[in-house]
């Protein structure tokens, strides 16, 4: 398939955190073709019609869906509800009103937490359905975990063509820093940039720094997304991650030296450790000749000097 073959691509949730990464992507991937991002602001797509409006008024005929609500497992505890609610909402109506639309491909995202809890590390999309995703993030990862029987459902029945993407712990530029909402990589620069400002002799650190999890770099993540546009046609999730195991506890002291803070970290052990392991399989990702290979030291580097510099800029979700 061409570059010329989709002449509109349409991107919902394009100012959010993955979309900052994916628009220069497609603008240099895809020169020819109509990249048409949007936001809440040009369609809520909670309304009641919202998306059959949007696609009517779009027209595209590639749809990489984004729009989702996300945060870390703080702000997942405290409203389950509205996590449940707002995903399967834009979720479904979006997929929906694509095949309705005559839209040739849509690529979505899910989470790497809508795998069960007691998934076994490295997690293989083959475990996706054997079990109960962790409990604290349960409404937003189930919720995301209808994409997939959304997208068979509707390649069964209606032959449409849609991809849902699995990335793993995503973090880097853009993401969200408010300390309620934030995952554990914005929330750990945030807090030692912060600390160093004010001069504190230590920073907290939620549990006891013994999980282990697998993160990726962002831009990595997205850099993939242009071959699934063109190459890929199924219905079967894909892992997209970096395959590589790390305690947070050595998680603490890599964003500490890529801030450049010099305090103590004081582990809070009444926060809630999470699952204790959590390692993508990336074996199905490099069958396809695709990897995730941004060094975390890199990364992490490159995500706290973009915070440290825009803070003063309103580009920040604090």
């Amino acid at each position: 398939m061409s570059n010329a073959d989709y002449k509109r691509i349409l991107v919902t949730g394009a100012t959010g955190f993955l979309a900052h990464h994916l628009l220069p992507v497609l603008r240099r991937e895809f020169p020819e073709s109509e990249i048409l991002p949007v936001s809440r602001a040009d369609a809520d797509l909670l309304e009641p019609g919202a998306p059959a409006a949007l696609l009517a008024r779009t027209k595209p005929d590639c749809v990489i869906h984004m729009a989702a609500k996300s945060g870390g497992i703080l702000t997942n505890r405290l409203h389950p509800a509205d996590f449940f609610y707002e995903n399967l909402c834009m979720n479904l109506h979006m997929l929906h009103e694509s095949q309705r639309a005559g839209v040739r491909k849509l690529v979505t995202f899910m989470g790497g937490c809508s795998y069960p809890h007691d998934a076994v590390s490295p997690i293989g999309e083959d475990q996706m359905w054997n079990g109960f995703p962790q409990i604290e993030s349960a409404g937003y990862s189930v919720a995301k975990k209808m994409l997939l029987v959304q997208s068979w459902a509707y390649r069964v029945q209606h032959g449409f063509n849609s991809v849902v993407l699995v990335p793993g712990n995503v973090y880097g530029e853009w993401d969200n820093f408010n300390l309620e909402q934030a995952h554990v990589i914005p929330a750990l620069v945030r807090k030692y940039i912060e600390a160093a400002d004010r001069g504190d002799a230590s920073v907290r650190a939620f549990g006891t720094g013994k999980p282990t999890r697998d993160f990726v770099y962002a831009g990595d993540v997205m850099a993939t997304v242009p071959w699934f546009i063109r190459h890929y046609d199924s219905s079967e999730p894909v892992n997209i991650s970096a395959g590589r195991r790390i305690s947070i506890r050595e998680l603490a002291e890599s964003v500490r030296e890529a801030t450049g803070f010099r305090g103590e970290i004081v582990w809070d052990t009444t926060q809630p450790d999470g699952q204790m392991d959590k390692i993508f399989d990336v074996s199905r990702l490099h069958s396809l000749g695709l990897s995730c290979d941004t060094p975390l030291s890199v990364g992490l580097k490159r995500t706290a000097d973009w915070f440290r510099a825009a803070r003063g800029t309103g580009d920040v979700r604090l």
